[in-house]
C-alpha cells in the first residue's frame, strides 16, 4: 500500500530537509521524497500556512476578544 503526504518544509544545509509539521508515523521507516520547487522564486503559500500566519497576526488578536462574539447558535435559520 502506497500513501501520500503534502507537506511543506525547507532544504536547509546539504542535504537537508526540515518539514514544517511533523508526519503522522507511528514508527520509522524508509520513505520516498519528492521535492517541488518553485522556477519563479515565489513560494506556494496554501491555506495551513495563510491560518497560521493569521494566527499568529497582532492585527486580528481582537477576535480572541468575547466582546466580539454577539452571534449565538440561536440567531439566523439554519439551511
Amino acid at each position: 500500500m502506497v500513501a501520500a503526504i503534502d507537506t511543506i518544509g525547507t532544504v536547509i544545509g546539504e542535504n537537508r530537509l526540515l518539514l514544517d509539521e511533523g508526519l503522522p508515523l507511528s514508527e520509522s521507516s524508509r520513505v520516498r521524497v519528492i521535492v517541488m520547487i518553485d522556477e519563479n522564486g515565489k513560494e506556494d503559500h496554501d491555506e495551513r500556512e495563510w491560518l497560521r500566519s493569521a494566527a499568529g497576526n497582532e492585527s486580528l488578536a481582537f477576535l480572541a476578544d468575547h466582546g466580539e462574539d454577539i452571534y449565538t447558535l440561536e440567531d439566523g435559520k439554519p439551511i
